[in-house]
């Protein structure tokens, strides 16, 4: 998986192949067979594997963290960017994962939306944000989505958000969504 998710990141899934994984891996190209029927198998558990990895690497690092709805979105927002500069394959993995693997794609984004519902659920049971029901929890949570992958993106060449785009992005944040009226 990690070999797949190197050349990927930097090649493309249609540059992607068997015996490039496995040359990659150190393993002999039929142990690629051993753990997947082919190559669009390989593409179809790869985002998952990846995005579970980021959401991982982001709980651990609020995982000490103690604060308000507000400033745990601000701490998610600069560990996303941490996971990005660390994982710069990324953003090729998920986005040209739309086309060549597009249930994979959907099974990550739907996964992200549910997580992200479950923590805007927590702030609003904490008192942090106004109520909403499912519907608006769940468009909420994928324009938050969407929010933080273009700011994210706009500066994925120097592999470095500059702090005045986190602060951009807290104050939309604070005076929006968090806004206490």
């Amino acid at each position: 998986m990690e070999a797949a998710a190197q050349i990927v990141g930097e090649s493309g899934y249609a540059a992607t192949t068997i015996a490039k994984v496995t040359q990659v891996a150190g393993v002999a190209h039929g142990t690629f067979y051993n753990y997947f029927e082919d190559r669009q198998e390989l593409f179809d558990v790869l985002l998952p594997y990846i995005g579970e990895r980021m959401t991982d690497w982001i709980a651990e690092e609020l995982a000490d963290f103690s604060g308000t709805g507000f400033e745990r979105e601000v701490a998610r927002f600069r560990a996303y960017c941490g996971y990005l500069r660390e994982n710069p394959g990324f953003y090729r993995v998920l986005y040209e994962a739309e086309v060549f693997a597009p249930k994979a794609h959907e099974a990550h984004i739907r996964r992200l939306t549910e997580g992200y519902v479950r923590a805007l659920q927590r702030a609003m049971a904490a008192g942090d944000l106004r109520e909403m029901d499912e519907a608006e929890l769940t468009t909420t949570a994928a324009i938050l989505l969407g929010a933080r992958a273009y700011v994210a993106m706009q500066f994925k060449e120097s592999r470095e958000v500059p702090e005045a785009a986190v602060n951009a992005y807290a104050a939309l944040m604070r005076d929006g969504l968090f806004r206490k009226d």
